[in-house]
């Protein structure tokens, strides 16, 4: 067995917005690996995530502390994202895991924390923001250790540091009650608690964890060299499962450092790196080997999606008018680039030929790759999100959330009777002594599908909430969905005023005058249960008598915002969304009224 002393390899694990990305940020500026950083939380590439400033995918980093090469991979703290966090944590050796000292520990803290103990990863533990005025480092503290109890696999994972910190201010500290101006005790604890690389066979075996493409380079495959050598020029093969490539040859071999990748001609066992040189398709998983030792190395299985919907060609009137992708072909030519480097997804044809289910871990999931296709100019319509149920030991069964809410009292018992008609089961409650109180529920898939905007209504907007997906459970029976109608469209034109100003005593509306409406689109929330085919189009009949009083300015309420994701919370199985570059639209399937009755 050979180590390389002088290399470590490390993800850095969170739960949403504990600071991850940031401590990044400072690890580079503290090693001079980027003397300045123009931006914050520069690993956020791509736009979604810096407005939103979460991580959606995993990326790496690589800095030189001393005589010492640290890799690190900064991962999504969202369970919808898992995908990412499972195919990246294969490649280290050990895992730095943040808690917001406030916070405390959460969902996402739970899950990923789960699936790198899975691994059998060493931990090292950083209690993060210690310098907000709300910290409370004591509880925190006490928090990780209980979870570290209840996952650890073995007692080996009960042996790990705790440092203290705050990414925003670019401090480490062995004591809380020292701030100090260094990163310098997080760097120590990276070289003597993770394990230094070892390699137990001679011939090559790289395994590739993500893929990247160059105009002018074709594919590049990023990922973990296990054990042997790699050099340009030299030949290999593609192996995954039963599958051998014809033999292929080496053409550029990149390390990572900071933000820009580093050309060299060799890499060692232990080395993160980027390898260009295929003629042929590559896929996440693969692992590239000797020509004459095509031998695959372990791949860890990525959970299976929990939540589905149909994505299809848009049919509606307004088709064409927004959008520069907008056939059968296109959309499957998009799916099909995403599959393969979304590992998370799935895509499969469906009944139609321009309609095809996409199946992932959750809303925010599917959400963001619909997003993404939003803005790159695609137009299409999708249906209600539906949770995927699986058959074990001959009994239905459905997908679990752990949720997490944080609510002020006087909100509890509105929130708790909500949950309870979605089959939710209280696991634990917690009172604080600024008057607000943490409760933890086991909720069916379905039950959260909605649950964000009522959630923030019944808690005018204080409530805090976090999930995660827990597992599969027997079907817990039927649960009530939306409980109000829809206000359809019964006409074609523009918006009024004057049909609104009659319009918003049925209900909320989600369009303003000047909007261009059609036959069978929502229009807004009815009052009651049942939808209601109405005209917002409809104009003041003109006479030529003045009558006192009924010519003063009409009086609107400002529309509901629905984006995309609020959409999939609220519509219904007899519903689509139809999206394009420039609008989010509701819908009937069936447009004519008189077809629905």
């Amino acid at each position: 067995m050979k180590k390389r002393n002088n290399v470590r390899n490390i993800a850095i694990i969170a739960h949403v917005d504990h600071g991850k990305t940031t401590l990044v940020d400072k690890m580079l500026r503290f090693t001079s690996t980027m003397d300045v950083l123009q931006d914050e939380r520069v690993m956020d590439s791509n736009d979604i995530e810096r407005e939103r400033g979460i991580t959606i995918l995993a990326k790496n980093t690589g800095v030189v502390y001393g005589d010492y090469e640290i890799n690190i991979v900064d991962t999504p703290g969202h369970s919808d994202f898992s995908g990412e966090v499972e195919r990246t944590l294969q490649m280290v050796e050990g895992f730095l895991l943040l808690v917001d000292s406030a916070e405390g520990v959460l969902p996402g803290t739970r899950f990923v924390l789960m699936k790198a103990l899975q691994l059998n990863l060493k931990p090292i533990v950083l209690i993060n923001k210690i310098d907000r005025k709300d910290a409370d480092i004591e509880r925190t503290e006490s928090e990780v250790h209980d979870l570290f109890l209840d996952l650890a696999i073995n007692e080996s994972q009960l042996d790990f540091p705790v440092l203290y910190g705050s990414s925003k201010l670019g401090f480490v500290t062995k004591d809380p009650n020292i701030q100090t101006n260094s990163m310098e005790p997080l760097f120590e604890a990276i070289l003597n608690h993770i394990p230094a690389p070892e390699s137990t066979e001679d011939y090559l075996q790289l395994l590739v964890t993500n893929l990247d493409h160059s105009d002018f380079l074709g594919t590049i495959a990023i990922g973990r060299v296990f054990n042997g050598q790699i050099n340009v020029g030299q030949q290999f093969v593609a192996c995954k499962d039963d599958y051998v490539s014809k033999p292929m040859k080496i053409t550029k071999i990149y390390k990572f450092k900071g933000l820009s990748k580093v050309e060299v001609e060799q890499a060692s066992f232990g080395d993160i790196v980027a390898v260009t040189g295929f003629n042929e398709p590559v896929t996440i998983g693969t692992t590239l080997c000797q020509v004459d030792k095509p031998i695959p190395h372990d791949y860890v299985k990525i959970d299976e999606p929990t939540l589905s919907m149909y994505i299809s060609v848009n049919d509606s009137p307004f088709c064409g008018q927004e959008g520069k992708f907008l056939t059968s072909r296109q959309i499957k030519e998009r799916l099909e680039k995403e599959l393969k480097t979304n590992v998370a997804l799935r895509v499969d044809t469906s009944d139609t030929t321009d309609s095809f289910k996409i199946s992932g871990r959750g809303q925010l999931h599917l959400g963001i790759l619909l997003e993404n296709m939003r803005r790159e100019g695609f137009e299409f319509q999708v249906s209600a999100p539906e949770v995927i149920y699986k058959t074990i030991n001959g009994i239905k069964q459905e997908p679990i959330e752990y949720l997490v809410l944080d609510v002020q009292e006087e909100h509890q018992g509105v929130v708790m009777e909500f949950l309870g008609r979605k089959k939710a089961e209280m696991k634990n409650m917690t009172h604080y002594d600024n008057g607000r109180v943490k409760i933890e529920f086991e909720v069916p898939s379905r039950g959260l599908l909605g649950f964000r905007g009522q959630f923030l209504t019944d808690t005018r907007g204080t409530g805090i909430a976090n999930f995660s997906f827990l597992g599969y459970q027997p079907y817990k029976g039927d649960i009530i969905t939306r409980t109000k109608g829809a206000l359809v469209s019964m006409d074609n034109g523009s918006v009024t005023a004057y049909a609104l100003d009659t319009l918003q005593e049925r209900g909320t509306l989600f369009v303003a005058p000047g909007d261009k409406v059609y036959q069978g689109m929502i229009i807004g929330e009815h009052s009651r249960d049942n939808d209601l085919d109405v005209n917002p189009t409809k104009q003041k009949k003109l006479t030529n008598m003045r009558a006192s009083g009924t010519d003063d300015a009409v009086k609107l309420d400002p529309p509901r915002k629905m984006d995309l994701e609020t959409c999939m919370e609220w519509i219904q199985p007899d519903e689509l969304i139809e999206v394009t570059p420039q609008s989010i639209r509701l819908r009937k399937k069936v447009l004519r009224a008189s077809m629905r009755k």
